[in-house]
């Protein structure tokens, strides 16, 4: 399953949860954070192209800074992905060799959609929720300004590209267990489709 979902929409608890139910979690946020690690290649290359100004004091990768060059430039976003995302597929396909059999395996994409990978996966599952109201959780949870926070939001696919793409929608824009519900749900006609695929 590919999961994926606008930035701030509620992936990470969809994640989460599914993760609770026993699914496998391939989460290529963390494996792009991985490539990028002080003393990789990765991150050798990434201070080649943006400057040592994207290096923090003790060595390690600024964040920040770096996601505000790119976040505001296609061009510096398109150079950071070519750095990343090979080294994401070689990790990701690792673990997916690794994965046992009959598991409901989920890859958690934030680009699925930028990065045309939607016909990869036997289901699209896509969290979704009002721009206003991601902007808001950006601004009150990840302390992004405003500004930050929409440049952030306009910088990936729109709602109706990752909804054109869907084979399931969550919907979340209300409570946390509604949303809970909905990948319970889910979970159990994933599981129900890996045994009787057996």
């Amino acid at each position: 399953m590919g999961l994926t979902g606008g930035i701030a929409s509620g992936k990470s608890a969809v994640s989460a949860r599914l993760a609770e139910h026993g699914a496998l979690i391939i989460d290529a946020d963390l494996l792009a954070r991985q490539a990028l690690e002080p003393g990789t290649e990765g991150l050798d290359q990434v201070v080649q192209t943006f400057g040592p100004e994207v290096l923090t004091a003790s060595g390690a990768l600024d964040r920040e800074a770096l996601g505000k060059i790119v976040f505001a430039d296609e061009d510096a976003r398109n150079q950071l992905n070519a750095i990343v995302h090979p080294r994401v597929r070689e990790a990701r396909d690792a673990l997916r060799e690794q994965a046992p059999e009959g598991a409901v395996l989920v890859e958690d994409i934030p680009l699925l959609v930028e990065t045309g990978q939607a016909d990869r996966f036997d289901v699209v599952v896509v969290v979704s929720a009002p721009e206003e109201q991601r902007l808001q959780r950006l601004v009150k949870h990840r302390n992004s300004s405003p500004e930050d926070a929409q440049s952030r939001i306009d910088a990936q696919a729109t709602e109706a590209q990752r909804k054109a793409v869907a084979d399931v929608v969550l919907e979340n824009s209300g409570s946390l267990e509604e949303l809970y519900v909905q990948v319970d749900e889910l979970y159990e006609k994933l599981r129900r489709r890996v045994i009787a695929a057996q």
